[in-house]
Order: C-alpha cells, then structure tokens, then sequence
C-alpha cells in the first residue's frame, strides 16, 4: 500500500512534472519544520522511490509513479475474480519504447471513431518516417497533418479514415509519415 507521503510526492509530481521543494513539501505534508521533511525524503530514499540527483535534488526513480497490478478481470460472462497484488506496472514502461521520440497529441475531430479513436482522446504516438500497411499514423498530406491509417500497395499509397462518413485522402503532391500511434489515453 502506497504511502500517504508518496501520494502526495506523486500528485504534486504529475501536475508540475517536477518533484517539490522541502518547503514545499513542509506545506504538502503539514509539518512545521525542514527536519520532519527530511525524515520522510530518508525513508522514501530508504524505500528507493526517490533519490538525490548530483545536485542534491530530489528526483523520481524507476519505481516511483508504479501502479499496482492486481489480476485481470472478464469482459465476456460474468466471474468470480479474485483481488490478488501480482506486481506492480510503471505506465512509462509499458507505453514508451522510444522516449525521446514519443510525446502526446489531442484528437481533434471523429475521423478515427470506429478505431475506438474519439474526439478529445490522447494518443501516445513516436516518431519515425516509415509506417507498414495498417499503422496508424500522423501524417504531412499536401501541407496539413492529419490521423489516418496508412495504405500501402504496389501501385499506390493512400491514408484511409476509421469512419464511413470520410473519404480514402490520396495524396497529390507530398505525403510524410512523421509518428506511428502506440497508443490512445481516455478519462472517463
């Protein structure tokens, strides 16, 4: 079980993307002084779920920002399913193969809907020039970016929408593979 301290470490973490101060942290945690601070930052150094850079600053380790993993659960017939801790998963881990070639965009539009690709999705995309047949990628078609599946034949190349009210785009001057989508982020 996460510690209330961790959480807070974390929460702070994911809206600044930065790790607090100690004054900060005094603030986070409703201590009085530095030293009770410390304490804490020791027992999570301790825990190895932060360290101290070269610097002297706090910074997230690997395990920090991990997410239980307890089991799965049936999306057919109903089942018994058991809450059991398997491990725990880092969401970076899982998603990002390349990360200084990945980054985020917001889907703007309902061309990919039958993708499961909605408006207002995140999609978790990397950055290449080359696609296979069926990828879905972003694109540079005729001096606009665009979302589509790519299509590949021997004669022909083409970007195909996920939505029956879109027509195939084919390109009449230039078309740039520029990311390959990994995968599509949605809060409900």
């Amino acid at each position: 079980m996460k510690n209330e301290y961790q959480n807070k470490i974390e929460n702070f973490h994911s809206r600044q993307k930065r790790m607090p101060t100690y004054s900060e942290m005094m603030k986070l945690f409703g201590f009085k002084s530095k030293n009770a601070v410390y304490r804490v930052v020791e027992k999570l150094m301790d825990a190895g779920l932060v360290a101290k850079d070269h610097l002297g600053r706090l910074v997230p380790t690997k395990s920090f920002g991990e997410i239980p993993m307890l089991g799965s659960v049936t999306a057919g017939f109903p089942a018994t399913v058991e809450e059991e801790r398997h491990e725990t998963m880092n969401i970076d881990d899982y998603l990002v193969e390349k990360k200084d070639s990945t980054y985020m965009l917001e889907v703007d539009g309902d061309s990919m809907i039958d993708a499961h690709i909605e408006d207002g999705d995140m999609v978790l995309v990397e950055r290449t020039d080359k696609a296979k047949d069926g990828q879905i990628v972003i694109a540079y078609i005729d001096g606009e970016f665009t979302m589509k599946y790519f299509r590949k034949n021997a004669d022909d190349v083409w970007l195909e929408p996920a939505n029956k009210k879109y027509k195939n785009i084919y390109p009449k001057h230039d078309l740039q593979i520029t990311a390959v989508v990994k995968a599509v982020i949605r809060k409900y």
